[in-house]
Formats: C-alpha cells, sequence, structure tokens
C-alpha cells in the first residue's frame, strides 16, 4: 500500500488535506454498501459521522466505482470499527463533486466514539443494459447485466426521463415511449431494479437513483419495455457520388425523402457538414435530379440555422406530415469530401 503525502492545506474548518487520493473501503456489508474505511498515515481507520452527508457518500461510491449513493448512514449500521481502530477524520464537508474524500475539508481530530462511525449506501455496480424481444437494437424490454446475470426493470416510478438515458447509454436517439409492460414479453429470472428515478442528464442508469439492485414488490407483469428512435442518420442517394444525391433520411427502420418546402442552402449546408462534405454548391444544391424515389416522405418545412451539426437538430414538421409528392423530393450537390 502507498504511504500517503498529503499536502496539508489549512482551514477554517481545521487541516484539509487537498491534491491527494486516499484508498477508501467498505466493511460490514457488500462492495457498495458498508461502514467507510480510509486509509491514512499507513494505517486503515474510521471517518467520524459529524458533517457526513449525501455529499460526502457520493464521492466514497465514485471512488469505489460503484453507483450514486443512496444512503449517508450517521449511525453504525453496519456494526461499529474495532476498539483498537483509529478514528482518522471528522468534520467531513464534500461538495459531492470531488473524486477523492482527499479532496473534501475535514479535521483530523479524534474526538469521537465508534458509534459514530459514518456508512453509505451506494447503488451497486452493474455491467451495462440491454433491450431484447423487439424489432431492433433500440426497442424492446430492458434488461440489466448484474454480476453476469441478465434481469429486468420494474416499472414503478419508470418516466420518459428514465427513457432518455436508457436511450443514450445504448447509443440510440430520442425516446419514443416508456413503460410499454408485457409489449415485449415478460422476462424471466431476477428483477434488478425499481423505483429508478432520473433527471435525463445522466449518461447511465447506474448515475440514477433506484432502490438496492433486487429490491422490489414487482412481478414479471411489470417489466419496463421501452422504444427508442434508431440513430439518426441521412444519405445522399441515386448521385453520382456520396457527397451529392437525392437527401434520404432514416426513420423507424425506413429511408424516406425530405420535401423541397422552404428548402434552403442554410439547409443544405448542414447536410454537408453532416456528411463531411465540403459545402453546398450554390447553383445546385436546390437543383432537381433525374429519376424520382418511393416509398415515405418523413421531412418537410425544415428551418435550419446553418450552424447545427446535424439535420437532426433542426426546426421541421412531425415526422410523416407533409403536402408533398416525391416531384418535391430534397437534392443536394456538395463540393466534395473533406479533407481529415
Amino acid at each position: 500500500m502507498l504511504s500517503l503525502l498529503p499536502l496539508l492545506v489549512a482551514s477554517c474548518l481545521g487541516v484539509a488535506i487537498s491534491e491527494t487520493q486516499f484508498s477508501v473501503r467498505l466493511k460490514g456489508g457488500t462492495a457498495c454498501s458498508g461502514r467507510v474505511e480510509i486509509y491514512v498515515d499507513e494505517s486503515w481507520g474510521n471517518v467520524c459521522d459529524d458533517g457526513w452527508s449525501l455529499n460526502a457518500a457520493n464521492v466514497v461510491c465514485r471512488q469505489l466505482g460503484c453507483g450514486p449513493a443512496q444512503e449517508a448512514y450517521s449511525s453504525p449500521k453496519f456494526g461499529p470499527g474495532l476498539a483498537s481502530d483509529p478514528i482518522l477524520i471528522s468534520e467531513l464537508y464534500c461538495s459531492g463533486q470531488e473524486h477523492s474524500l482527499g479532496e473534501c475539508n475535514y479535521k483530523r481530530e479524534d474526538t469521537c466514539d465508534h458509534d459514530e462511525d459514518a456508512g453509505v449506501g451506494c447503488a451497486e455496480k452493474y455491467l451495462g443494459i440491454r433491450l431484447v424481444n423487439g424489432p431492433n437494437k433500440c426497442s424492446g424490454r430492458l434488461e440489466v447485466n448484474y454480476n453476469g446475470q441478465w434481469g429486468t426493470v420494474c416499472n414503478d416510478r419508470w418516466d420518459m426521463l428514465d427513457t432518455k438515458v436508457a436511450c443514450k447509454e445504448l447509443g440510440c436517439s430520442r425516446p419514443i415511449s416508456a413503460n410499454k409492460c408485457e409489449a415485449f414479453g415478460k422476462g424471466s429470472g431476477p428483477i434488478w431494479l425499481n423505483e429508478v428515478i432520473c433527471t435525463g442528464q445522466e449518461s447511465t442508469l447506474s448515475e440514477c437513483k433506484a432502490n438496492t439492485l433486487g429490491a422490489h414488490d414487482c412481478t414479471h407483469a411489470e417489466d419496463v419495455g421501452i422504444e427508442c428512435m434508431e440513430p439518426f442518420e441521412v444519405r445522399l442517394a441515386d448521385g453520382p457520388n456520396r457527397c451529392s444525391g437525392r437527401l434520404e433520411v432514416f426513420f423507424k427502420h425506413e429511408w424516406g425523402t425530405v420535401c423541397n418546402d422552404d428548402w434552403d442552402l442554410n439547409d443544405a449546408k448542414v447536410v454537408c457538414r453532416e456528411l463531411a462534405c465540403g459545402h453546398p454548391e450554390h447553383r445546385k444544391a436546390l437543383k432537381p435530379m433525374a429519376g424520382m424515389a418511393s416509398g415515405r416522405i418523413w421531412l418537410d418545412d425544415v428551418a435550419c440555422h446553418g450552424s447545427e451539426t446535424s439535420l437532426e437538430n433542426c426546426k421541421h414538421r412531425i415526422w410523416g406530415f407533409h403536402d408533398c409528392t416525391h416531384a418535391e423530393d430534397v437534392t443536394v450537390t456538395c463540393t466534395g469530401v473533406q479533407d481529415p
């Protein structure tokens, strides 16, 4: 074990240690829940619960590679430390954004008893999520992998914000629907997650609040099923090269065209940028091409500012609503493939 060589910084709270990361472990529980112990001055010891908070617990959970803190225990829920174990820090104050408890403010004073040992309950680790029994990788019954075993998610409190995070983690686009119970069949085995609460800003479900893994009052009739849009794609079809042709977009597992109502060079500029094809040729960007498409017309009245990175970010009518024929399909000609 590496010895601690801290940089000491004076603070109104006593002495704070910064620019150091010391080891943390949990005892008396699981890998992600237990009594907090830290390694300071070449010995393991406890943390007094004076000033202990959910912010501090979140730092511990992050340092351990677990999910977000569910509880910050200010009593020895997981049993007191040994009488021979030192209580190394007290009056710990964290913002919750630190990467290590060593970045928080605290006092190095042993004024507490072991019945004040701090503990945490973090969301347990899990390896990933998937959708099964759906028509594509972005629709299906939601399953979570924990300790190598796949299980389902209960729909208690599940909503579109939770679905938004799941879609993001899966590499899909925006959510279409949430909580489609039994639409993709009942699962089997464990129900890992329940009472999931996301803000929508998280990158993975593991960052959202939830009950302890495996704690629920559900049946598989309540398994969550979701639908996300597949990743947005555009292409230029039936042209002389990939940077010139009829504009097509992918939606609901099907390629379709774009109507030229209100289409202008700002819109074409976004398409050329998204395809890494340089800039639209002014004289050719709006010129009709020979040949006519068939199938769906997905977009109409597209209105881009020209600075968007994707046509997906531009305003348009609801997908599939239009007053056009394929004689009005947009075509785009770009200057060519951009240099890397």
